[in-house]
């Protein structure tokens, strides 16, 4: 409705499910009886619109804009640099708009609430930074000449005036007080939508329609019927009776009505814990507990209590310490009341049908706490905010007065099966029970007899529930000892300091931010703006939501939606392909199959082609089949679903590196690099080690999805292709080839993308073709937006990886001798993948100078959706590598890591192993400012002292360098051209070949031509990139944009300028103006074309030498973690980065680019994770299984320094290219777990080796924090619960 209806185009459509934030709105509703004003933030993607009958929507172009004036939220957003693509910003502006209407004077913890539901790859932390910044009172920033750490200036921002916002509107006030509630009925196309204002209607309701889902918040049914294909024919909205509202305080505890919202729960729970005294609020305290983390703040806003706990879900953080609490349900049907326990739900699993389907939850009574009893609850997730857990708990324990004697005890776990189960025999077994040590090891070993936990066929490891299931109940151990030592210091002898820190769990603190850059030259002119932090050009508009994206693009006249239909198999013949009962849907134009195409359908970049339309046999699920066109997008979707495809399944289905490697299944060719003789080094070392890492992929999650709208022109085949790409010439080429037109008849537009990272390239001009071919033969425009889910299915990600090593090395840790040999995990088809080999071979050196080596890079050919680019192609994978066996060495030498990399570093000029000469001196500046910066020796030893006081957390601390080098491996790939027209106004449109995807390059190229002109920023403008003004431009990748680019604008800034010249010299002190008016009527052109022919770069592979590159980046971060052993979970405590980036041509864009490259690698290496079925089936389709990085795992304190300095002769001002380089610089988060979970091995006295693999997930934390808990799970794999002997004695201390 928004996009195409009413024009405000401003909020997003990221997921879908609620689940990014891209979409927040503010909802404003007047409530009579208290003439208060209530507003919240919501997600629009969930919010039904018969829902806000009588609410007023905010969108962010009611927040402010550039026509009439733009709010201090949005200008802080933007010249605090909190923008990158832009996508997202409008939902950050909501967000942070909305907890100002609230609360004016916001709190750091307000703040990280308020963004916790927020999701980008690019720029969480500048988000966090900027808007405490902005908002608060921040003393984070320190001026020293010539070294500068202020990107911004608070001084310019227009103060808040909560005054001058926007009013309710008095329409909706005087409809609120003046008309009597009355019953909605909204019909729509395919049901019906029923708000009763009284409980006896809605019991007569849901007599009437016992099968009709209550829908409050459309948190639970709304992704159902989105994403799951669940229909339903009516739907009852209660939010608005009273008796579901209700709030009442009695002598026993709280009545919450069921339409409550989570938050207003949590505000209630938070104001009785200030009032009651604590013995009474137990309860409310573990309650309050999970709300905290329970999904992002716009889910809890409309989230009901009732829902959550009607729903049954095992993934409820609520419903386990509820049922634990005693908390009773009062119910009522038609001419019926009655309560029951809220555990009785539960009581026989899913079947359970204690409630019947004609029974309302009117409210949930929540009790006081007693005297002697004891209520906790936990979660571990894969992210510790808004994430489904994995496991979740509620316990509850009441003691006989003034004794350890358990007078009654409650269980119950979540997360582990389908629904909350109650470990009841655990329970009653443990009555009359002493809290002491032998009952622990009692109830851990019944507690795994009892919680039976099946397989998961999604790849999630049963051993670790079962290690939660445990140590969960050991920390409620531990906190209940604690609190009777509280109670009674002399007879009870609570818990061992060194075991107490497992008590508290770990906080989310806003981010304190430090970035440092040189100076720019006191001589340089005031209007010179390179070197300077400028803000991004589209900044505003990205913080007002008037950027325009492809799916803003107002509708064209006749416009069609397509869906895409793929396939369910990974590897099947096509038998036959049912259209016709999708054919009859209404609205539905036509279908389009591979027969369709009027020429190319298979691109034979390399021996094995890329497909548009799969035509007689399908490889990979996923792979488009065919697509819909319809009237509209929902139409479409609906179709699509119809087509039945029959099909007959191939052998052998091959999905992993494995199964490659057994069926010998791989792309050509096979790639090797050798220096040395590394047979005979092998023979001569002190030590050899042998070991494998695995790598998993990772998904490039850019918010604005894959998006097309082709437009044709209705004449000469012409066809206009509005597309989200890095690479607008081959989707020119694709899209030219497919139709069987010349290139000349397809116009390619690019305004800007949503995030890339790689992701949009090949995969983009198959999906532009699928649009234009539906374009060309419908004869009308065709808009195709995939949606989360299907992105995520198609289009593949960052190639999986394994490698295996074999290093040989002396006593004193000089590595002699490296052979090794990586897999990737390329796909059905080959896409970037060779290159990306080639890529992970030539850089796997990292920063390490090794005599002899030998590496091998082998492509997998397998029945996945093709992988593609991802930023840092192939090298985040092989350092790695290079990474583990380096700590191996350490391992085995007894050395520290840190001293292995200094011996091993390059320390002089020399050569690489395919023979490129280097001169490493920066990067040994790198590693010493970063040891310096960090404080890192002392910061080590305040890590190991930590370490020995703490049982159940450890920290770690890790120093990684890094030596990446530039470059696209040729000439032709580098080459680049601009387009600079002067107007007679003296105004400058600039144009040239690189794509503006949040890597501020028209910032930057607009500095360039301000400088090469020596005009003002503000005369520059650029409108767009296309194939119309700039042919045959090379893809925005490889870090290249402003080095390739800033050449070309440079070079025809320097044409004009030549031509200008005669005329400048006549009139010295004429204006820019006066210039320009006399050459137009001199005859001097004022258009030029400005041309790079790209670095001299080359490499023979059959030689294994060349230059592939031109010049090196270097850096060195190092990070400090804490890691909880209980259940692998871990808070990055700091991090420290030092680049050499040369000389920053825009250092906010640049240190933003360091930044949100440094969280993703946090992510490759520590979090994401992509899970298929058996059948290759995609299960992580979304923001709610698959989890980047958030405002909890950005380092509370985070500084990012630029060498001074540094020169780097080859490139625009001596700058170097930075999108990528940062992201490996992630791995020092991995390794600084692997330094705690050493130290926790350590102390344990296991000193067998042991590996990590990436992501290191809380999963692989806890299995390598091996224990008794760990040791008991496994045990029950083999022997029988009951035979386990007494475990818990080996943990020492507990007297």
């Amino acid at each position: 409705m928004t996009a195409f209806s009413v024009r405000l185009t401003g909020t997003k459509y990221g997921c879908g499910g609620g689940g990014c934030g891209a979409c927040t709105v503010m909802i404003s509703t007047y409530e009579p009886t208290s003439k208060k004003i209530r507003h919240y933030s919501a997600n629009a993607c969930l919010l039904p619109i018969c829902s806000l009958y009588g609410a007023a929507v905010t969108t962010v172009e009611g927040v402010g804009s550039t026509k009439t004036r733009i709010h201090p939220v949005q200008e802080r957003l933007a010249k605090c640099h909190g923008s990158q693509c832009g996508f997202c910003s409008p939902g950050m502006v909501m967000s942070i708009y909305t907890l100002l209407r609230n609360n004016p004077e916001p709190t750091s913890e307000q703040m990280i609430a308020a963004l916790a539901g927020k999701y980008c790859h690019f720029l969480i932390l500048r988000v966090c930074v900027s808007t405490h910044a902005g908002l608060c009172v921040c003393a984070l920033y320190k001026l020293c000449f010539p070294i500068s750490t202020r990107l911004f200036s608070t001084d310019e921002f227009q103060p808040l005036d909560p005054t001058q916002e926007l009013i309710f509107p008095p329409e909706l006030m005087r409809m609120a007080e003046n008309q009597p509630k009355r019953t909605l009925v909204f019909c729509g196309e395919r049901m019906t939508w029923i708000s009763p204002v009284s409980l006896d209607e809605l019991l007569d309701l849901k007599a009437a329609h016992p099968k009709a889902p209550l829908v409050v918040g459309n948190t639970s049914v709304g992704p159902e019927m989105k994403f799951r294909g669940v229909f339903h024919p009516i739907v009852i909205a209660p939010a608005r009776i009273l008796d579901l509202n209700v709030v009442t305080h009695m002598d026993d505890g709280l009545t919450l009505g069921a339409a409550c919202s989570l938050s207003l729960v949590k505000d209630i729970l938070t104001n009785a814990i200030s009032e009651f005294p604590e013995e009474k609020t137990k309860v409310f305290c573990a309650v309050l507990q999970q709300l905290r983390t329970l999904g992002g703040e716009q889910i809890r806003n409309v989230a009901s209590l009732g829902g959550n706990i009607i729903s049954r879900k095992s993934t409820s953080d609520l419903n386990p310490v509820l049922a634990a609490s005693n908390c009773v349900l009062n119910l009522a049907s038609k001419g019926r009341k009655r309560q029951i326990p809220l555990s009785d739900i539960f009581a026989d699993g899913v079947g359970n049908n204690t409630i019947t389907s004609e029974e309302i939850l009117v409210s949930v009574h929540i009790p006081h706490s007693r005297k002697g009893e004891y209520v906790s609850a936990f979660r571990q997730a894969p992210r510790r905010e808004n994430a489904l857990p994995i496991t979740n708990a509620g316990m509850r324990v009441l003691f006989e007065d003034g004794t350890d004697i358990i007078k009654d005890l409650s269980i119950f776990y979540g997360g582990a099966i389908s629904t909350t189960i109650c470990a009841k025999q655990t329970c009653w077994t443990l009555i009359g029970r002493h809290w002491n040590e032998q009952m622990l090891d009692e109830a851990c070993r019944l507690l795994l007899q009892e919680i039976a936990l099946p397989g998961s066929a999604s790849g999630e490891k049963v051993d670790y529930k079962k290690t939660l299931i445990v140590s969960f109940f050991y920390r409620f151990f531990l906190e209940v000892l604690q609190s009777l030592k509280k109670m009674d210091p002399c007879h009870y002898p609570g818990v061992p300091m060194e075991y107490r820190s497992v008590l508290q769990d770990f906080q989310t603190k806003m981010p304190q931010s430090i970035q440092i850059y040189q100076d720019i030259d006191p001589s340089q002119s005031p209007q010179d703006p390179v070197g300077r932090p400028i803000m991004h050009q589209s900044g505003i508009m990205h913080a007002t939501g008037e950027a325009v994206y492809v799916d803003d693009l107002p509708s064209v006249d006749g416009e069609l939606f397509l869906a895409v239909v793929t396939s369910s198999r990974a590897h099947a013949k096509i038998v036959s392909i049912d259209t016709s009962e999708a054919l009859q849907g209404p609205g539905v134009f036509d279908i389009i199959t591979a027969h369709d195409v009027p020429a190319t359908n298979e691109f034979y970049y390399s021996d094995d082609p890329e497909i548009i339309f799969a035509r007689n046999k399908v490889i990979c699920v996923g792979q488009i089949v065919c697509a819909v066109v319809a009237d509209s997008d929902v139409h479409a979707k609906q179709a699509a679903a119809k087509v039945k495809i029959e099909y007959e399944v191939l052998e052998p289905v091959i999905l992993t590196i494995e199964e490659a490697i057994k069926h010998n299944s791989f792309f050509e060719p096979k790639r090797k690099l050798e220096q040395g003789n590394v047979d005979q080094a092998f023979e001569t070392v002190d030590n050899i080690i042998e070991g494998e890492i695995h790598i998993g992929g990772q998904e490039h999650f850019y918010m604005e999805t894959q998006s097309v709208l082709a437009v044709p022109k209705g004449e000469d085949k012409e066809m206009d292709v509005y597309v989200s790409t890095q690479h607008p010439a081959i989707i020119q080429e694709m899209v030219a080839a497919s139709l069987g037109v010349p290139a000349n008849r397809i116009m390619c537009h690019v305004k800007r993308v949503g995030g890339a990272f790689g992701g949009k390239l090949l995969k983009t001009g198959l999906l532009a073709s699928v649009a234009a071919v539906a374009a060309n033969k419908t004869s009308r425009a065709v808009r195709l937006i995939l949606s989360r889910g299907d992105d995520m299915l198609i289009t593949g990600g960052r190639h999986p990886f394994i490698g295996k090593y074999k290093v040989g090395f002396m006593n004193d840790g000089r590595i002699r001798a490296v052979d090794t040999k990586y897999y990737i995990n390329a796909g059905c088809t080959p896409d970037e993948s060779i290159l990306v080999a080639e890529v992970s071979l030539l850089k796997m050196d990292n920063a390490y100078k090794i005599p002899n080596l030998r590496c091998w890079a082998c492509a997998c050919k397998t029945n996945l959706p093709s992988n593609a680019a991802f930023r840092g192609f192939g090298f985040p994978q092989s350092a790695l590598v290079t990474e583990t066996w380096i700590t191996g060495v350490a391992d085995k030498t007894g050395l520290s890591p840190e001293k292995i990399r200094e011996i091993n570093m390059y320390k002089e000029n020399a050569q690489t192993h395919f023979k490129q000469k280097l001169d490493p001196q920066n990067l040994i500046r790198c590693w010493n400012e970063c040891m310096e910066k960090s404080a890192y020796y002392s910061r080590k030893t305040a890590v190991i002292e930590f370490n020995k006081q703490n049982y159940w957390k450890k920290k770690g601390i890790a120093i990684v360098p890094m030596k990446f080098p530039f470059g696209l491996g040729t000439r032709y790939l580098s080459q680049a051209a601009a387009l600079v027209h002067i107007y007679t106004d003296g105004s400058v449109l600039l144009t040239h070949g690189g794509i503006e995807m949040g890597q501020g390059i028209h910032t930057k190229m607009i500095q360039v031509a301000s400088r090469e002109l020596n005009i003002p920023m503000s005369r520059i403008h650029f409108c767009e990139t296309s194939t119309r003004t700039v042919p045959n431009a090379c893809a925005s990748v490889g870090s290249a944009g402003t080095d390739v680019n800033g050449m070309a604008v440079k070079d025809a800034c320097q044409t004009l300028l030549k031509r200008l010249q005669p005329i400048i010299n006549k009139n010295p002190k004429g204006t820019w103006n006066d210039w320009i008016k006399e050459a137009f009527e001199q005859s001097v052109s004022l258009s030029a074309t400005g041309y790079f022919r790209g670095y001299d770069e080359n490499m023979d592979w059959e030689k294994g030498e060349g230059q592939p590159f031109t010049y090196f980046l270097y850096g060195a971060a190092c990070s400090e973690v804490e890691i909880n052993c209980l259940t692998g979970d871990h808070k990055n405590l700091r991090t420290d980065i030092v680049m050499d980036i040369g000389c920053s041509i825009n250092p906010a864009v640049d240190i933003g680019q360091i930044e949100g490259a440094f969280v993703q690698g946090i992510g490759l290496y520590t979090m994401e994770e992509l899970k298929y079925s058996p059948e290759g089936v995609l299960c992580t389709r979304g923001p709610d299984q698959y989890k980047i990085p958030a405002v909890c795992d950005i380092p509370e304190q985070f500084s990012v320094s630029l060498l001074s300095s540094s020169q780097n002769p080859y490139a625009i001002y001596a700058s170097k290219g930075i999108g990528e380089a940062g992201l490996f610089l992630g791995c020092s988060v991995f390794f600084a777990l692997r330094d705690a979970v050493t130290s926790v091995r350590n102390e344990r006295g296991l000193k067998n080796t042991f590996s990590l693999n990436s992501p290191l997930t809380a999963e692989q934390i806890r299995a390598s924090c091996a224990d008794d808990f760990t040791e008991m799970v496994s045990l029950t794999q083999v022997i029988p619960t009951n035979a386990i002997q007494s475990f818990y004695w080996n943990f020492p201390g507990l007297v």
